[in-house]
């Protein structure tokens, strides 16, 4: 059955009580006072009736027996103490996008069935425009910030509930089947909620599993193991309403570490960054490619900043290029930069480490045990070294299926050969050494004569040149192709756009099919909170270049 989250931080708190687990701004908790301030909401929870309903074994993989707990808040220490609150009241608490607009929430409150919400009262607006519209939800708790909207009707403020709350632990015993649910962004179609066994998600992207991969067998070796790393931190940039950022913060308590949120978590602020991981001595820091990465690298060659304490900088979501590589590894000596990939789906699936110039290049990721690459029928296992390219698949620990949503249950995690697996779109190559080359996720796939080409491979290929900050790819109709590749491009501050010297810098690197037949130069890319790139909008502009051929 394995463990539930709750169980390996209660058994971590127990062991260091005075450990520093969070810190934010001006507040500091140790992971006794934390996991103190999670019970009293977990009491508050229970009082109201939010818990568990039905045992895993009654239910089908894409049903849910526990209560839904909407989380809508920007980093702060409430949305963790929220997360890890619903779970031990065995609740599911679950990530809302906060730049939804009414109609988005509205969809996403419906879908999960939400029983309770717990926003920031600069939300408030948005949630009385949408409440009338979702009749399952009884319980709204207020976080207290400097918007200073009134409470909603109805609502509780959250301080005042922990005030009154007892911080004994809940005698409730929590269970690694209880879930963990996270909703996707949205870039295949609507939302969906992904549903893990807290024990399965524990072992695939949570720290717990050994180096050798195998589940750590006991609570006692999550403490054993937490004994080296007192002085580890780690601040995952990206927004906890994205999966990258949660995991990072529960892997590193997993672990025994402390989690460090920046100050201004409106959006990425470079100085902010860079005089956190200095001051509190970070050790990890999670990025996401090199919109992340840019904007850092730009600060630290005009401003005076220390980041020597970083041991590994991990990017997910999008792959880093191999100048911001180079330029990560020049500006911060004995860094190892770690390209994750992965999926709501699978959790983090692989890994490629770089640690000097002579690795930096296009990431090919080691096949594991528990990765595959399936056929495009999804019929079989392909060999090292096949034609064409596959689905990289995953085994082992996965999760039970989408919220709701029996076929497409079936359809992300079919069985095929008595092996169940998970596979969430993304194409790849199976070379004959064993590594994946990563080419792309399908739904941003262009096929173009018959050729498939894959925006992520055409962008790495652009972000060569020296001139190019950022770029998205996307493509538009064309009579004789069918479809053709256009570039949107956001370049350097100060240089001129000369369109040859972009195709001339990319053909390097790719086939000339893949090469754009147009670009398009703006002022900023437009990319979610989380870093991965709007693709939607990138398509809109793609659009208009036709009309103006």
């Amino acid at each position: 059955m394995g463990f539930s989250i709750p169980q390996v931080l209660n058994a971590i708190a127990d062991a260091y009580p005075d450990r520093e687990a969070l810190v934010f701004r001006d507040r500091r908790f140790t992971f006794a006072q934390f996991m103190k301030r999670c019970h009293r909401l977990t009491h508050f929870f229970l009082e109201h009736g939010i818990t568990i309903h039905q045992p895993r074994e009654a239910l089908d993989n894409w049903q849910s027996g526990q209560d839904h707990v909407a989380i809508y808040m920007q980093n702060c220490n409430e949305y963790l103490e929220s997360m890890v609150a619903a779970m031990q009241a065995r609740a599911v608490g679950f990530n809302v996008n906060f730049r939804y607009v009414a109609e988005e929430l509205q969809y996403l409150f419906n879908n999960a069935g939400t029983k309770a919400i717990i926003y920031q009262a600069k939300y408030a607006p948005f949630l009385s425009e949408v409440l009338p519209h979702v009749p399952t939800v009884k319980l709204l708790i207020q976080v207290a910030d400097e918007s200073g909207n009134e409470l909603l009707p109805g609502a509780y403020d959250y301080e005042t509930i922990l005030s009154a709350s007892s911080d004994t632990r809940p005698t409730l015993e929590t269970s690694g089947d209880d879930l963990y649910m996270l909703y996707t962004g949205g870039t295949t179609g609507m939302p969906k909620g992904v549903l893990w066994r807290q024990a399965d998600i524990l072992v695939a992207g949570l720290s717990g599993e050994e180096k050798n991969g195998q589940p750590i067998a006991s609570l006692s070796r999550f403490v054993e193991r937490a004994a080296k790393t007192a002085s580890g931190r780690s601040l995952p940039t990206p927004p906890f309403m994205h999966g990258t950022g949660q995991w990072v913060a529960l892997g590193a308590w997993h672990a025994g570490s402390g989690v460090v949120i920046q100050n201004n978590v409106d959006r990425l602020d470079a100085k902010d960054l860079l005089a956190v991981i200095e001051k509190e001595q970070v050790t990890v820091l999670s990025i996401v490619g090199d919109a992340f990465a840019r904007p850092l690298l730009d600060e630290m060659r005009v401003g005076h900043y220390d980041p020597s304490s970083l041991k590994a900088i991990i990017t997910s979501g999008a792959i880093l290029s191999p100048q911001c590589k180079n330029d990560l590894l020049a500006a911060v000596p004995g860094v190892r930069i770690v390209d994750t990939m992965g999926s709501s789906e699978t959790g983090p699936q692989a890994r490629q480490i770089s640690n000097s110039a002579e690795n930096i290049h296009k990431p090919r990721f080691a096949l594991t045990d528990q990765n595959r690459v399936l056929s495009e029928d999804l019929s079989k296992v392909l060999a090292r070294g096949h034609d064409g390219s596959g689905w990289v698949a995953k085994i082992g620990f996965v999760p039970l299926g989408y919220l709701g949503d029996e076929a497409k249950t079936q359809k992300t995690f079919p069985t095929i050969d008595g092996i169940r697996y998970s596979v969430p779109g993304d194409r790849v190559r199976l070379l004959e050494n064993g590594e994946i080359d990563f080419l792309g996720r399908d739904s941003v796939t262009i096929n173009s004569g018959g050729e498939k080409i894959f925006a992520e491979e055409v962008e790495q290929a652009l972000k060569h040149h020296v001139d190019v900050q950022d770029v998205v790819v996307s493509s538009r109709p064309s009579e004789r192709w069918g479809n053709e590749v256009v570039a949107i491009v956001q370049l350097r501050d100060g240089v001129n756009f000369d369109s040859n010297s972009l195709i001339s810098a990319a053909a390097e690197h790719i086939a000339r099919y893949k090469l754009p037949k147009a670009m398009v130069v703006v002022e900023l890319i437009q990319r979610g909170a989380n870093g991965k790139a709007d693709y939607r909008w990138a398509k809109q502009l793609a659009l208009k270049t036709q009309s103006e051929r």
